[in-house]
């Protein structure tokens, strides 16, 4: 079966969000949102629960768990010099809350997120993107420029950068908002292949272990 491919422009909604089916390849263009701080997203837990305000509003949007090196510029703008993702199940404890707190239509990294994770993206719309692990230069040639900075005061692979990319990709969907991940599709299969590599060493040393003994 080919692989579908879609064109898509952020912000987006659920309809188009629906379309996407695990397995597919996905190509983005608009503004995303950019952290790799637990910090951060303790911090972002703290607004939707009214304790502060958001630097953002990130409704429609997608939030991704990208780190990045930035450095200034003569106009006082941040450049980003590479971006790479980062494990996105260190925000497991956190993205159950967000993606419905912060009207998320998308967010990723590497690696997947939890079952309470997929579970909030199919009641909710939205959906993971997978990010090709070491895909620095990549991930990196989608930017265009950063149109923000929030909270600025924190270090810089703790801010939320808002950035313009262009055809960011190819990012692969990895849940989809009817709750199908291919990790845990993955992992079932790879505990499957195990039982089956185990019985046949077992059988292969009891075939030794006989042939030892005539």
């Amino acid at each position: 079966m080919s692989v579908r491919e879609h064109e898509l422009s952020l912000p987006v909604d659920q309809v188009a969000i629906r379309e996407l089916r695990a397995g597919d390849v996905v190509y983005l263009t608009g503004e995303i949102f950019a952290t790799a701080g637990l910090p951060t997203h303790d911090r972002l837990l703290r607004c939707i629960d009214g304790e502060e305000e958001a630097p953002f509003d990130m409704s429609g949007g997608a939030l991704f768990h990208l780190g990045s090196l930035n450095e200034e510029v003569e106009d006082g703008s941040l450049r980003i010099i590479y971006m790479n993702p980062t494990t996105s199940t260190r925000f497991n404890g956190h993205m159950p809350r967000l993606i419905p707190g912060l009207g998320l239509r998308m967010t990723g990294g590497k690696g997947g997120l939890s079952a309470e994770s997929a579970k909030a993206m199919a009641e909710n719309g939205c959906v993971y993107l997978g990010f090709l692990g070491g895909g620095a230069q990549i991930i990196t040639q989608a930017i265009r420029k950063v149109t923000g900075i929030g909270w600025p005061e924190m270090i810089s692979h703790y801010r939320i950068a808002r950035i313009q990319v262009e055809r960011l990709g190819p990012l692969t969907v990895g849940i989809d908002a009817h709750g199908r991940s291919i990790y845990d599709e993955t992992h079932t299969a790879a505990l499957g292949r195990r039982e089956d590599l185990l019985q046949a060493m077992r059988a292969q040393r009891d075939a030794v272990e006989t042939s030892g003994d005539a």
